[in-house]
Formats: C-alpha cells, structure tokens, sequence
C-alpha cells in the first residue's frame, strides 16, 4: 500500500468551508426551488455484489451514475478499510467521481472504536483512528464522515462520554470543513432524544445527526427522525420491501419527507436498500423511484 502523510494530500484539496449555525446546510445543500433535496446513493444498498466482489469499490461511483442515473455517492469505509492513507488509491477515486460528474458525499465509518468508551485510552485511540477517515473524506471533497456514538455504560453517562469522543473528532475536523454526523445505528444511539441530547451536549456546530428511517427499534420511527431532523446534515431514506403500488411496505416515505422537509433540510437524501425480497438493483431503483414521486408531488403544490 503506498501511502502519504495526510496533511500531504490535503493541501491539494479545496478550501473548507466554514460552517456557522445560521448555515448548517452549507455542505451539500441544493437550495434550487425546483428540487426539494438532491438524491444518493449508500454504498451499502450494494453490499452484496461489493462483498462478493462482483464490484470493486473503486467502481462504484460509475455504477451509481450508469445504472442508476444517480451523481451523488455516500462510501462506507469498510469497502477501502486500507486505503484511508492510500494517495494514489484515493487519487483515482477523486477522478473517476470528477471525470463522471459524480458528487462524493459522506464515507461511513464502522469499526474504528467506540468513541464513547469508558476507558480513557480506548476513547482517546477510537477519536485517533477517525482522523484518517476525516482527512481522506476532505481529499475527496466530501462534506462529513458518518460515524457510531458506541458507548459501553448506560443513558446518562454513556451521553457524556459518547459527547466527548464526539467533540474532540469534531473539533478536529473542524478547521477542515468536515461534519462528524452520527447515524441512529443500534444501542443508544438508536433512542432519538438520547442521541440529539448527545450530539447538543459537544457544543459543535460541525456535529450533527444522519436520520435513518430504519434502525429505531424500540423507539418509534417517526419520533426519531423528528428527534434528530433539527440537527441532520444527512438523511439515510432506509428501505425493505414495497407494496404493488411502489410504497414501501415498512415505512411511510411520505410521511418522513414531511418531517425532513418541514425541518428545513434540503440536502442529500441517501438511498439505503437493505431488504432481501428484491434484488439490490431493484431495490435501489425502486426507492429511487418512490422518493422521485414524492419529490415531484413536493415541487408541484
């Protein structure tokens, strides 16, 4: 693997762009009246084919634009776990997105440690081993890294710790125009009023929520989004299955576009197919289609 020190890679880069509470939408936001938010696609809606080798990471950006007419791609980092440092490796995905048209949007970062840890060192080594994934999602001109508030103690105290792990990333990524975002993604962060208690509780500005319309569980679903909407600089529009009539059979899409547009947000809306019954194809193409609808019907009143 060849590598380079990040700082390195990074002076290539754009600027970043300084974020303000008055302009929390700033990275990523389509403010064009005719389009109530812009559509991604989650690299895991593909975890199949990825795992099996049927696509290379490397090619994703291309399948999401020739196949299913998307240019916005979220990355999950498990798919380059070894190339965070990789300059050449993240060179070439810089260009094929560039040379496609294709927007990088976030990378999802998963097994880098718990950042709410009640170790100290843990907590400080899980913090550390998100850098990388900050500096390389700057290089690649993406505006936040999706990670889990993983804390091992309960509701009060695991806030706090998860708030300080929260806080230090973030306030590293700051200077670089990165979001630190935290996705309802099981334990506590699956609660909605602990997870945007959490998230207020680090006093950052580039911290922020990525709502799942799935991964509530015991909390209901559209309290949850409720919940973290004020504080979302993604969305993660999670499908499973749908009706004859293109709905998804789980979830109300039209009621959660509601709340994410009655929010404010009018960002990337992340496709994230995890059902089983459909193909990862057709079911990233028909939550596309359900969220086009909805869209239209939003732009037409």
């Amino acid at each position: 693997m060849q590598s380079t020190n990040r700082r390195h890679f990074l002076a290539s880069s754009a600027a970043a762009v300084a974020l303000s509470a008055s302009s929390r939408w700033s990275l990523g936001q389509d403010t064009a009246p005719s389009k109530a938010y812009k559509i991604s696609l989650a690299q895991w809606s593909l975890h199949k084919p990825l795992f099996a080798k049927e696509i290379d990471n490397l090619d994703f950006a291309k399948v999401a634009k020739e196949r299913f007419g998307i240019d916005g791609v979220e990355y999950v980092n498990q798919f380059f776990k070894d190339k965070a440092k990789d300059a050449k490796y993240l060179e070439e995905m810089k260009k094929r997105t560039s040379d496609l048209g294709v927007t990088n949007v976030l990378i999802m970062i998963d097994g880098e440690g718990g950042l709410g840890n009640s170790d100290a060192a843990k907590r400080t080594t899980a913090v550390e081993n998100h850098y990388k994934w900050v500096d390389a999602a700057k290089y690649l001109g993406c505006h936040s890294i999706r990670v889990n508030a993983e804390t091992d103690k309960p509701y009060e105290e695991g806030s706090k710790l998860a708030a300080d792990g929260l806080r230090r990333l973030s306030e590293y990524a700051k200077p670089l125009g990165i979001n630190v975002i935290v996705e309802n993604h099981g334990g506590l962060s699956s609660n909605g009023k602990w997870l945007s208690e959490t998230i207020r509780a680090t006093g950052m500005e580039n911290c922020g929520t990525l709502p799942d319309f799935g991964n509530f569980y015991d909390y209901d679903r559209y309290q949850g989004v409720t919940d973290l909407m004020p504080l979302a600089k993604a969305v993660s529009a999670k499908s499973y299955d749908f009706d004859e009539q293109g709905n998804e059979s789980k979830i109300d899409f039209a009621k959660m576009m509601k709340i994410v547009l009655d929010a404010g947000y009018r960002g990337w809306v992340g496709i994230e197919y995890e059902g089983s019954r459909l193909s990862p194809d057709d079911g990233i193409k028909a939550t596309k289609k359900l969220l086009e609808k909805i869209r239209d019907t939003v732009a037409a009143k």
